[in-house]
């Protein structure tokens, strides 16, 4: 439970004194918006390097030469826990967004650094949110931006590696013509979910694929990229397992 405390303890300590900061950074979005995106990546990278410090988390990095640093990319993750976000955050070579569900919007001053730094919030049971979070995540890709999504859409919280595929977030890919990134994250539902509340010192593993190239794909081809990228994901999470 000391664990837990300390990383609760210390959101609710960053969040209460970054109401100022987020002030500024308010007032420099205001002029230079690519500015407030790095430098509250910045901050908030460095609340969340101390969150994993106080959780005991170990992270073992494979693959990350995979990973492009003079362009942006679509990464696409599994997803088993809320520690996934903080584990991939840290490590983002350039500036990077992610598509989170809408629930996330509600929670108050955290949300608004989430915007800062240019994630975007799903509605996944509204058609035209979904259109406009692909269309704006696509846009921000070309400007240089990564963007990182969870096609399970949710945790997934069975022994599987992982649970349903929506494809529809990939076309992210397709409109931005970026390269997709396939990332396995192992052990990661160990620091907290399986045994809430405890937070438990734990080794982690991800492992960045090979990127896929989308330019100039036809649609025929691109509709077989979530088979290749689940295989992917599949494969690697099994072997990882073992480490």
């Amino acid at each position: 439970m000391i664990r837990f405390i300390l990383c609760i303890s210390w959101v609710i300590i960053f969040l209460i004194l970054s109401i100022p900061v987020i002030l500024i950074e308010w007032l420099i979005g205001l002029k230079w918006p690519k500015a407030r995106a790095a430098s509250s990546q910045w901050i908030v990278n460095g609340a969340f390097k101390l969150v994993l410090f106080m959780a005991g988390t170990k992270v073992t990095v494979i693959g990350e030469e995979n990973v492009p640093k003079d362009r942006a990319v679509l990464y696409v993750l599994n997803h088993r826990s809320i520690f996934d976000i903080v584990l991939t955050y840290v490590r983002a070579p350039r500036q990077t967004g992610y598509v989170a569900k809408k629930e996330t919007k509600k929670v108050p001053i955290f949300s608004t650094w989430m915007a800062f730094m240019n994630c975007q919030f799903l509605d996944r049971s509204d058609l035209r949110n979904g259109l406009v979070v692909i269309n704006k995540s696509a846009e921000l890709i070309k400007d240089g931006v990564s963007m990182c999504i969870f096609p399970e859409g949710t945790r997934n919280k069975t022994d599987e590696p992982l649970g349903p595929f929506h494809d529809g977030s990939l076309k992210i890919a397709q409109k931005a013509e970026c390269e997709i990134v396939p990332v396995t994250i192992n052990r990661s539902d160990d620091i907290f979910e399986k045994h809430i509340p405890k937070v438990k010192k734990t080794k982690v593993t991800i492992e960045y694929g090979e990127p896929i190239a989308t330019k100039d794909m036809s649609r025929a081809d691109f509709q077989k990229v979530s088979g290749q990228i689940q295989e992917i994901i599949k494969e690697t999470y099994l072997r990882n397992g073992e480490l």
